[in-house]
């Protein structure tokens, strides 16, 4: 399918309709067959404002319609605006409505697929693909699917209605809530890295917990979680987790946090409610994160934020107005020097030393 070729065939009234919105300016029969983003639209398409950043996008987009929030927008002439609470959660709807959709449960287990006699579940009420395995004492709930070869290992015990996606490995005893996405090539319960130096050799401490993931979790391709040292490493209900994250043994991760790209966090560190850790955030271990924080792209965080709620950025992370105080300064430095230089020249000058 090509990026304008029609998947869908409606009009800008029904779009309206649709996502609850207000037309506030085109026709509300004006055929639309496809969506895209503000740079790559054309008439036949619908689009959304959802982010500032984008301004110079939207008045130069070429959309038949476009999904903006309530307020002053600059547009061109002949895009249809519709009026909507949230832009980002309309255009959504519509993706969901017309775009491709994920293939429908069904029950069932693959003939290629290894099924221990002592694995716990309903043949008519699960999906298994070929060369998945699910181990001895393995619960599995009902509607949940299994991918092509993952493993279940023994006594993991797995919710109802979850997607656990290709590769993926769910180690010994861990458990996994509800409606649990876990996508291909992610790895629950592998051991904590816990070694001791003893003897001129690095002894292995034994990692004999498990994971606990909350209902509502989402976890990205590639991550690793790792299983306690001893107790639990928990995910907190709701929390989303994107590609090729780490999280160490015996981590505490709060409800509803976000944590984003090749993120890592150290062992036995405790994070709060509603934290959002932006791409390739550090955290050391053994810290404590309070509820609502937000700690920028690229941040390094060696020392517990104990304060509720504030935003973070830097290495070592720091306030945000503090560290952008201190890349000013950084920036000035340059000037500086050649001030310096400038005024050792003159005095050099005005002794008679130069030359």
């Amino acid at each position: 399918m090509g990026r304008f070729d029609p998947i869908m065939k409606t009009t800008a009234g029904e779009i309206a309709k649709l996502v609850e919105g207000a037309l506030i300016r085109g026709e509300a029969g004006a055929v639309l067959t496809n969506f895209a983003a503000l740079d790559q639209a054309d008439e036949t398409c619908v689009s959304f404002y959802g982010n500032p950043k984008y301004r110079e996008q939207l008045q130069s987009t070429r959309a038949g319609l476009v999904l903006v929030p309530d307020g002053e927008v600059s547009v061109a002439e002949g895009v249809a605006l519709v009026v909507v609470a949230n832009p980002v959660i309309a255009f959504d709807r519509i993706v969901r409505q017309y775009g491709v959709k994920a293939s429908a449960f069904t029950a069932g287990v693959s003939s290629a697929a290894s099924l221990h006699p002592g694995a716990q579940l309903d043949r008519d009420a699960v999906s298994i693909a070929g060369n998945a395995f699910v181990s001895s004492g393995a619960q599995i709930g009902k509607g949940t699917r299994i991918g092509a070869g993952a493993v279940i290992g023994e006594d993991a015990v797995v919710g109802e209605d979850c997607i656990i996606g290709a590769n993926v490995t769910i180690c010994q005893g861990c458990i996994i809530g509800d409606r649990v996405i876990l996508h291909p090539g992610v790895v629950v319960g592998a051991d904590g890295f816990g070694f001791e130096f003893i003897d001129g050799r690095h002894r292995k401490i034994e990692q004999l917990g498990i994971v606990r993931i909350g209902d509502d979790v989402e976890v990205g391709a590639s991550s690793t979680i790792d299983r306690a040292r001893f107790g639990e490493t928990v995910i907190g209900e709701g929390t989303k987790i994107d590609n090729q994250v780490q999280i160490g043994h015996n981590c505490i991760i709060g409800k509803h946090c976000l944590i984003v790209a090749q993120s890592g966090i150290s062992g036995s560190t405790r994070i709060g409610d509603y934290v959002t850790l932006a791409a390739q955030c550090g955290i050391a271990g053994h810290l404590f994160i309070a509820d609502r924080v937000t700690f920028g792209a690229r941040s390094g965080v060696i020392a517990s934020i104990r304060e509720p709620g504030g935003t973070y950025f830097g290495y070592p992370a720091r306030p945000f107005k503090e560290d952008r105080r201190e890349a000013m300064r950084l920036k000035q430095l340059g000037r500086l020097f050649r001030r310096v230089k400038a005024l050792e020249s003159g005095t050099l000058e005005g002794s008679g030393e130069a030359g």
